[in-house]
C-alpha cells in the first residue's frame, strides 16, 4: 500500500523531504487519557499487549490525536525474554519482574529460540490490523529491544539503576554472556523479520541500559550483536537508539544502519560530528514539555534550526513523561509541522 505520508521513510534514507517529520517514544500510551481508558479495560498492561485488537487501539491513538508522522506498534521489549522462556510480570508502579533469572549454563540452554513467530504471533496480528486501520495515512515503525538491554532483565530480574549483577557476568562469565546475547539476538531475528512481513516499515532498536556499560565492554558485549541484527534485515530503514552510549554513535556511523537516535544529553552539533552523513532522531529534552506553550515552541524551534532542515527525524531524547499534558506534546509536534522548510 502506498503511503499518503511517507516523511518518516524518505527521512531515514536520506532523501529530501519537504519539512522534518515528527513521532514520539512512549507515544502510543502514557500520555493520554484514551489511552488509560483503554488500558483500564483490558485490565492489565500484558493483556493489553497480548490482545492484538486492543494494542491496534492504542497504536492508532497518537495518529488520531496527536497527529504524529508515523505509528509505533504497540508492544513490549520483554516479549522476547517471554518466548525464550522467561515470563515476566509488570508491577503497577514498579515496573517488570521475572521469577527466574539467567545464571548459569544450564538456564541458558533451557531457553528456547524456537518458534518464536509462532509464539509472538499476537504482535504479528496487532500489526496487520494496524496497518489496515492506518490505510496508508503514516508509516508503521516496528521495534525491539537490543540485545544487551534484554540480556539485563534476564540476569538482573528487574529494573535497576546499575545493573551490577549484569555487569558482574560480563567481567566474570563473559562465554556465559556471550552464549545468552546470541540467544537473544537470534529470537530478535526472527521476530524482526516478522514484525517486517506483517508490515513495519522502519525497525527501531532501543538500548535503554546502553548507558551502564563504558565503550570497551559496549564495543564487546552490544555492538557486535546489534550489527548481527541490523544486517539481517535490510529489507526497511533501521534505527539505533542506545540511551547514554554517545560513544558509539561513530561505530553505529560506520554500520549500515540509516538512522542513529541520540538522547537529550548529546548538541544537535555533536549528534552531526558524530553522526556522518547519517539521519539522526531526537532529542529534546523531555522536560521542556514542562513549559509553557511559548517556551516549548522555542525550544523546538531552536532544535530544528540546530539539526537542518534534511536528515532529521524529531523527537524527544527519550521518551514522554507519564505526567506531561497532552497538549504541551501536541504543541511540540505541532510546532514541527508548522515550521515547513522554508521557514526555519
Amino acid at each position: 500500500m502506498e503511503l499518503k505520508n511517507d516523511l518518516l521513510i524518505r527521512a531515514a534514507k536520506g532523501e529530501q523531504v519537504e519539512r522534518t517529520p515528527v513521532w514520539v517514544m512512549r507515544q502510543a500510551g502514557r500520555v493520554l487519557p484514551e489511552y488509560r481508558a483503554t488500558r483500564a479495560r483490558a485490565g492489565s498492561f500484558i493483556h493489553l499487549v497480548r490482545t492484538p485488537e486492543l494494542a491496534c487501539e492504542v497504536t492508532l491513538q497518537p495518529v488520531d490525536i496527536l497527529g504524529v508522522d508515523a505509528a509505533i506498534i504497540f508492544s513490549d521489549i520483554l516479549v522476547i525474554p517471554e518466548a525464550l522462556g522467561l515470563p515476566y510480570e509488570m508491577d503497577e508502579g514498579k515496573g517488570p519482574r521475572f521469577a527466574e533469572v539467567i545464571r548459569t549454563a544450564q538456564d541458558v540452554s533451557r531457553l528456547s529460540t524456537t518458534e518464536i513467530p509462532l509464539k509472538l504471533d499476537y504482535v504479528s496480528k496487532a500489526i496487520q490490523l494496524t496497518k489496515t486501520e492506518l490505510n496508508g495515512r503514516v508509516p508503521l515503525i516496528g521495534f525491539a529491544g537490543a540485545p544487551f538491554t534484554i540480556f539485563c532483565y534476564m540476569v538482573e530480574g528487574q529494573g535497576s539503576k546499575e545493573f551490577s549483577k549484569a555487569r558482574r557476568m560480563l567481567r566474570e562469565n563473559p562465554i556465559l554472556a556471550h552464549s545468552l546475547l546470541s540467544k537473544i539476538s537470534e529470537a530478535t531475528i526472527e521476530y524482526l523479520k516478522m514484525q517486517i512481513t506483517a508490515g513495519a516499515n522502519l525497525i527501531q532498536l532501543f538500548d535503554s541500559w546502553a548507558g551502564v556499560l563504558g565503550p570497551d565492554l559496549y564495543k564487546e558485549f552490544a555492538l557486535p550483536y546489534i550489527k548481527q541484527i541490523f544486517n539481517s534485515i535490510p529489507e526497511v530503514p533501521r534505527t539505533i537508539f542506545a540511551k547514554g552510549a554517545w560513544f558509539a554513535s561513530e561505530w553505529f556511523a560506520e554500520s549500515e544502519l540509516e538512522t542513529i537516535g541520540f538522547d537529550w544529553t548529546v548538541t544537535p552539533q555533536q549528534a552531526r560530528a558524530w553522526s556522518g552523513n547519517k539521519t539522526v532522531q531526537g532529542n529534546l529534552d523531555p522536560s521542556a514539555l514542562y513549559g509553557s506553550f511559548e517556551d516549548i515552541k522555542k525550544s523546538t524551534k531552536e532544535m530544528l534550526q540546530n539539526f537542518g532542515t534534511q536528515k532529521h527525524i524529531a523527537n524527544l531524547g527519550h521518551g514522554v513523561y507519564p505526567d506531561i499534558h497532552p497538549d504541551n506534546l501536541k504543541c511540540f509536534i505541532d510546532t514541527i509541522k508548522n515550521n515547513q522548510t522554508n521557514q526555519i
